[in-house]
């Protein structure tokens, strides 16, 4: 059974479903009577946003306008990766905190490939992707507040070479063992996720976990 784990506000559950039935009504309405209608949803999203996290009006309305179309959850991949029984970590200079390489996979990647790359691109590591380590909601677990639904993919990797090589987002690069982690940047990487990780160092044959 997946870890139990604190769910995002009602307030923004209803202000995301909203804004996706505006956008995707605002993308087929066939006459202006509809998109008069799906125009008024789509600003009482903004507003609902506006109102419970204090975000400036042109920011909410960046959060809603960067992907036009049929409304989808963004895809966030990471790479996790052990050396000694301990987890390869970056820590991000954005907030200063440790997660598991990876971030927003780029149109035409493949999921694995897109973790690859980000091992090597922020941890200055080679690896290959062996394994689904599990796909979760990644809008729960206490992490902060965001207007897009996401899912995050996380991959089991087998080193391959490399020296420890942060790149310009990341301050430092280093392995922990599960006894000793640090400080985590919750939206990237929580605990729950690095505790299934381990679990599946544990255990080769433990099957893919999953929301």
């Amino acid at each position: 059974m997946p870890d139990m784990e604190p769910q995002p506000p009602n307030w923004l559950h209803w202000g995301r479903k909203i804004q996706a039935i505006a956008q995707i009504g605002l993308t087929y309405a066939e006459n202006e009577w509809d998109r008069g209608r799906y125009q008024q949803l789509h600003d009482l999203a903004e507003e609902i946003f506006i109102t419970h996290t204090n975000a400036p009006v042109d920011r909410v309305r960046e959060w809603f306008t960067t992907q036009p179309g049929y409304a989808t959850p963004k895809v966030d991949v990471r790479g996790t990766c052990f050396r000694d029984g301990k987890v390869l970590l970056v820590r991000e200079k954005s907030d200063g905190r440790w997660c598991l390489p990876g971030g927003w996979a780029d149109v035409g990647d493949m999921p694995s490939e897109a973790a690859v790359r980000e091992v090597l691109e922020e941890a200055g590591f080679g690896c290959v992707a062996r394994k689904v380590i599990g796909v979760f909601d990644a809008n729960r677990g206490g992490q902060p507040i965001s207007a897009y639904h996401a899912f995050k993919v996380i991959f089991l990797c087998d080193l391959t070479g490399g020296v420890a090589n942060p790149d310009h987002e990341i301050a430092e690069v280093s392995f922990f063992a599960r006894e000793g982690l640090p400080e985590l940047s919750a939206n990237r990487t929580g605990p729950h996720h690095l505790a299934e990780c381990f679990r599946h160092l544990d255990d080769p044959t433990r099957p893919t976990a999953f929301d």
